[in-house]
């Protein structure tokens, strides 16, 4: 099992969560995080003053699949996310050793 962690821009979360739906994905999680890469953060200005914003917000959707299932995972999210801009996110994928539902008890691939 994997873990499939992508970090999106939020007007894109609508998207990604129904391009997961329909290549069967059917749990997965949502963070509003805020961060910065390339983008380096930009300037604004309020009531006058200019200051700069470090952290922009993005969305970190979390998502626990099969092996067999990262692939299409990884396709589909950047089928959803893409934008063609800078900022459009990054995907991590990391081994999953163990996963438990708390509720019944199952294990791994069955607990996901």
């Amino acid at each position: 099992m994997k873990k499939v962690e992508a970090i999106i821009k939020p007007f894109k979360l609508d998207e990604v969560r129904e391009g997961l739906s329909e290549i069967g994905v059917t749990g997965l999680t949502v963070t509003e995080v805020k961060g910065f890469g390339r983008q380096k953060g930009h300037t604004e200005l309020y009531r006058g003053a200019e200051y700069v914003v470090d952290f922009l917000p993005k969305i970190k959707v979390e998502i626990v699949v099969a092996d067999s299932q990262v692939d299409s995972v990884i396709e589909s999210i950047i089928k959803a996310s893409r934008t063609g801009k800078i900022g459009d996110g990054k995907i991590f994928v990391t081994p999953v050793e163990q996963v438990v539902r708390i509720r019944t008890g199952e294990t791994d691939e069955a607990a996901v």
